[in-house]
């Protein structure tokens, strides 16, 4: 993370914790940011907030601050109220997970400490959300096939997302997801039966290669939604 984008954050923080007073529980850093792949100018900075309160009046005192923040071009950072944080862990245990294993407090306590999340809830939820990522992951490539650029975006612009069920997946078969792509990939793919080549123009464009410009209905953007299917298959068959 550059050196600029760390004093932003800094400031972005001190300017909210004095915000919210002392409605302000936790307030953290998670996603590529503190998992040490975040990619400046192109990753965002994803950020946490919970308070004691969450209604509309109690919020508005933070309004500036994270309006801020949006026009500044990240995302809006996620609002719970602390009752719903701890609630939520039978509905949001992907989230919670990944939160968890990567994640640096910038103000108030660590949320986690004493947070539990089941196997059982961590499955549903996985399948669930590969289902409709998949869906739409199809719907898109159908819809982009004909123009390869298009393909190549569609492939940079989902993997994100699809990364933080490769480690969902990983962890739901007891082991500890890896922190770089290429051996997150690996691991997805041996552990699920996919094949791994399937990523490798992705991983090249996602390790600042130039990979090469995809064609109209090129294999490659085919072999990697035809690999996220069989994932989505794979979880189905996982006995909870």
């Amino acid at each position: 993370m550059a050196k600029s984008t760390k004093q932003d954050l800094g400031q972005f923080a001190s300017r909210l914790e004095a915000a919210l007073g002392d409605n302000l529980v936790a307030l953290l850093l998670f996603g590529s940011a503190a998992r040490g792949t975040h990619a400046d100018g192109r990753s965002d900075l994803n950020v946490l907030v919970i308070v004691r309160d969450a209604s509309v009046a109690r919020l508005h005192a933070a309004t500036p601050v994270l309006a801020e923040w949006a026009k500044g071009g990240e995302p809006a950072p996620l609002v719970f109220a602390e009752d719903e944080w701890r609630a939520s862990a039978d509905v949001f245990p992907i989230e919670v997970e990944d939160m968890r294993e990567a994640h640096r407090v910038l103000a108030g306590r660590d949320p986690f400490e004493g947070l539990t999340t089941r196997r059982a809830d961590l499955r549903r939820e996985l399948e669930h959300e590969l289902r409709g990522k998949v869906l739409r992951l199809r719907t898109e490539y159908a819809a982009a096939a004909a123009d390869g650029q298009a393909l190549g975006r569609l492939l940079v612009h989902s993997a994100g997302t699809f990364f933080v069920l490769f480690r969902a997946t990983l962890r739901l078969r007891g082991g500890a997801p890896p922190v770089g792509h290429d051996a997150l990939v690996r691991e997805t793919a041996a552990a699920a039966g996919l094949e791994a080549s399937a990523f490798d123009w992705l991983l090249a464009a996602l390790g600042g290669k130039t990979p090469k410009t995809l064609e109209p209905y090129d294999p490659v953007a085919g072999k990697y939604v035809d690999a996220m299917e069989q994932l989505a298959d794979f979880v189905n068959r996982m006995e909870t």
